[in-house]
């Protein structure tokens, strides 16, 4: 009968009162639905490779196809006119939204920055923002603080394994961010040659010398990777201090807390002649230092202290456990952002 299907017709023939001529039935509509999967996947089997996957002898292994994530993942598309449009909806509605309501990002020390932003077209030179790096937050408050003729043309280098690991994730990067993977463990010659390549353009970049967000609350040492960019391609670095951002969402954090952040430029900085890039990364890192002790003193203090070398170091006091998260507990007195949400010391356990 038209409509029924061969499991149909089986369930009909197996009734206790189904007769002969109802398991014929179902053979033959059985064998008539067999012969038209054959027919249309016949034509098929005349095409080999490149149409179908070739085959391969059981002893051959046969070599996975390469991941096209992490440091592989092509964002060339993230920058063409259709993403670029996009993303500048994100940037100027749900992006500067959310960092005014939960950073409230105070910014200072933009004229230090004047003369680079002098040009005879609306277009500066490429430069290489390096600031400290506390948090997720803070690559949201750096696109909104940094001035808008950079802005316009702004990648940000991100880990690799974070934020590419899986397509949605890296997709939804490079689209709101305009983030490239980078290794932050060995930076690659691949990964050297995509920076190269975006600050030829004419893109500006934001890269974290610490190359992770803070553990605890203090700072880690910085890596070479932006030194040594930046002497290879000749675009100056601007030292940067974020405060604040590791109260309202650090790492290890499950929620955000709206606070207060401060973001404060620093002078820029080029390689001097002959200096290598281990010492140019020293100098980085001292002006990120300065500006951080800037961030809780005054320009005149921080001044005092870096020229007699007694700045306040990224990393805390040398000491552990409970007596550095009291040493944080001061600095976060002093400081200004994230004064909505302050943590409690951590006494000490005495037994």
């Amino acid at each position: 009968m038209p409509g029924r299907t061969t499991r149909q017709y089986i369930r009909r023939a197996q009734r206790p009162d189904g007769s002969g001529t109802s398991i014929k039935i179902a053979q033959r509509a059985a064998g008539t639905v067999e012969g038209a999967v054959r027919s249309a996947a016949k034509p098929l089997a005349k095409y080999g490779f490149p149409y179908r996957k070739p085959s391969a002898p059981k002893s051959v292994v046969v070599p996975r196809k390469p991941s096209e994530l992490g440091d592989a993942y092509d964002t060339e598309w993230a920058r063409r006119p259709i993403a670029r449009a996009m993303r500048g909806v994100i940037i100027e509605g749900p992006m500067r939204l959310a960092v005014r309501t939960v950073a409230s990002p105070t910014v200072t020390g933009l004229d230090r920055l004047t003369d680079l932003l002098r040009t005879d077209d609306d277009t500066p030179a490429p430069v290489i923002f390096a600031p400290n790096h506390h948090s997720h937050i803070d690559t949201g408050v750096m696109i909104r603080s940094i001035p808008a003729p950079w802005r316009k043309e702004l990648v940000v280098a991100a880990a690799a394994d974070y934020f590419f690991d899986a397509k949605w994730k890296a997709s939804l990067s490079a689209l709101a961010l305009n983030a490239i993977p980078i290794d932050r463990d060995a930076t690659s010659r691949a990964t050297f040659d995509r920076l190269r390549d975006v600050i030829a353009d004419g893109n500006s970049l934001i890269i974290y010398p610490e190359g992770g967000r803070s553990p605890d609350g203090w700072g880690q040492d910085f890596k070479g990777g932006a030194a040594y960019l930046s002497m290879r391609t000749g675009a100056p670095i601007i030292p940067v201090h974020l405060d604040g951002t590791g109260e309202i969402f650090g790492k290890g954090a499950t929620k955000l807390s709206a606070g207060r952040t401060t973001v404060l430029f620093g002078t820029p900085l080029t390689a001097h002649d002959g200096e290598n890039t281990r010492r140019f990364n020293d100098r980085i890192e001292a002006a990120v230092t300065r500006l951080g002790d800037e961030t809780l003193t005054d320009w005149w203090t921080a001044s005092l202290n870096a020229g007699q070398g007694r700045s306040p170091k990224l990393s805390g006091p040398e000491h552990s456990g409970w007596r550095k998260q009291w040493q944080l507990g001061e600095k976060r007195r002093l400081s200004t952002a994230g004064i909505r949400r302050r943590r409690a010391r951590r006494w000490p356990d005495l037994g």
